[in-house]
């Protein structure tokens, strides 16, 4: 039994197991590499080094240090497309394996960095590895995870990105102490930690399968159907493992790979298969992914660390901590979980690592903007930057309400349905919804028949394009 064979030895139990690990530490990576910059920005050897300040540490320019932080983020958004065209071609666990290297040589290079170029390059290759990590491994979860458990799971698989965003922040609390602060290992040993998780990935990642709906894009329903076994047989009857085979094996029929520059089509409307609406998903991944950015978490995972006022630390200490955990409890438990988690659901199987690469791209956007004017924003507006984000949160109260479907025990095949009206409003989704949501009457496939190995029946796949609009 080879290397990439070695997940046939697992029970059910240790399959799961072993995929959520390695995706813990997929997400883990990008949380540190998100919360890394704030210990870094605070080492006056490093505002030396590439060239923002004053060698006591005092940023000087401001503008510079938020272009260093956000151009990561530009890595993130090429990184988000390339590794889900990867992953849509070759397979989730490649493009996890690309993406990892990427991310493993970005870190090396951001901790060796001679100088602000270096360190501009350095930041736009682990992006791209980030890119990749943060857009193929959500879809990983997604695929793998029956409907009842995908949201808990991709929830339990991103406490790694707080616990990663914790980790860099005690490594930075520790390393402050060296030197009195002032010495290069307070900054490049902070860098070069995230090298470890990039170098477990990299190194054992291909221990694992595919997910069952993309051997069933490429043809390989048999091992679809085994893997699918071999995930569900400990949490659900065979009934419904037959149920969701046959769901994934129907839509799989219609897919078909698409370009590149296919994806620039569907953000104008014009692209994807007509009737699908794929436009108005991609639009809602970016979207939502801007509005999680713009909640004001990168407020404090980014520039806290070099805004502080040490002489008032300790009259300041216990209110700022308390009013942090509870925003960051709160975040972590809706957007900066439903963020991901929406993009992984509602694109179809064929298109649905390089559709989440909306969402990522959004997520970049967002993140990449905030941290570039935090710094800006904070030296203008002080602390009433806070209310600023305080409103952006009442303003996207009524967006969320009304222009975002209800996906939470439904399967990955029949969410094409909640698309299927030209309205946007997801009242009208969830009428479209009860009509169209029974994938196998839709495509009238006969369930016996098809698990017997007979002949199915079965019609091309009905778009709003082709049914009266909702």
């Amino acid at each position: 039994m080879g290397y990439t064979t070695l997940w046939k030895r697992l029970s059910a139990r240790q399959l799961n197991a072993a995929i959520h690990i390695f995706s813990l530490v997929s997400i883990f990576f990008e949380g540190y590499d998100q919360g890394v910059m704030g210990g870094v920005n605070s080492a006056p050897k490093y505002v030396t080094e590439v060239g923002i300040g004053k060698p006591d540490g005092t940023v000087t320019d401001t503008t510079h240090q938020g272009g260093i932080v956000s151009i990561y983020y530009l890595g993130a958004i090429f990184g988000c497309f390339a590794g889900g065209w990867v992953a849509d071609r070759v397979g989730r666990i490649n493009g996890l394996l690309a993406g990892s290297l990427f991310a493993l040589i970005g870190g090396a290079l951001q901790a060796g960095a001679q100088d602000s170029n270096f360190m501009l390059c350095a930041r736009v290759i682990t992006g791209i590895g980030t890119g990749a990590l943060t857009g193929i491994t959500p879809v990983l979860v997604s695929e793998t995870s029956s409907a009842t458990g995908r949201g808990g799971f991709l929830g339990y698989v991103f406490i790694a990105n707080y616990l990663g965003i914790s980790v860099a922040y005690w490594i930075s609390f520790g390393l402050a102490f060296v030197d009195n602060g002032y010495s290069d290992v307070r900054w490049r040993f902070l860098l070069a930690f995230q090298c470890f998780p990039a170098l477990i990935l990299a190194a054992f990642i291909k221990m694992l399968p595919d997910s069952p709906r993309y051997l069933a894009s490429v043809g390989r329903n048999d091992e679809a159907r085994d893997l699918l076994n071999r995930i569900r047989k400990d949490r659900a009857s065979q009934d419904d493992i037959d149920q969701e085979y046959l769901e994934i094996i129907t839509i799989a029929k219609g897919s078909k790979l698409s370009s590149p520059i296919e994806f620039v089509k569907i953000l104008f409307g014009k692209g994807g298969k007509p009737g699908f609406n794929l436009g108005r998903r991609a639009w809602l991944c970016v979207w939502l992914q801007i509005m999680a950015s713009w909640t004001g978490i990168t407020a404090g995972a980014v520039y806290e660390g070099s805004l502080h006022h040490p002489e008032k630390a300790s009259q300041y200490a216990p209110g700022a901590v308390t009013m942090l955990f509870l925003f960051n409890l709160g975040y972590a438990a809706t957007w900066g979980t439903v963020a991901f988690l929406v993009p992984t659901e509602i694109f179809p199987s064929d298109l649905r690592a390089q559709g989440n690469g909306f969402g990522i791209t959004g997520w970049a956007i967002g993140v990449g903007m905030t941290t570039l004017v935090n710094p800006i924003m904070f030296d203008v507006m002080a602390s009433r930057t806070y209310f600023l984000f305080a409103g952006l949160n009442l303003i996207w109260i009524p967006i969320v309400y009304l222009f975002y479907p209800e996906t939470r025990n439904r399967s990955l095949e029949s969410i094409d349905a909640l698309f299927s009206t030209s309205s946007p409003f997801y009242w009208k989704m969830e009428q479209a919804y009860k009509l169209h949501g029974d994938v196998l009457a839709e495509h009238n496939v006969n369930r016996s028949e098809v698990l017997n190995g007979k002949p199915e029946s079965r019609t091309e796949v009905t778009t709003s394009a082709e049914v009266e609009t909702v």
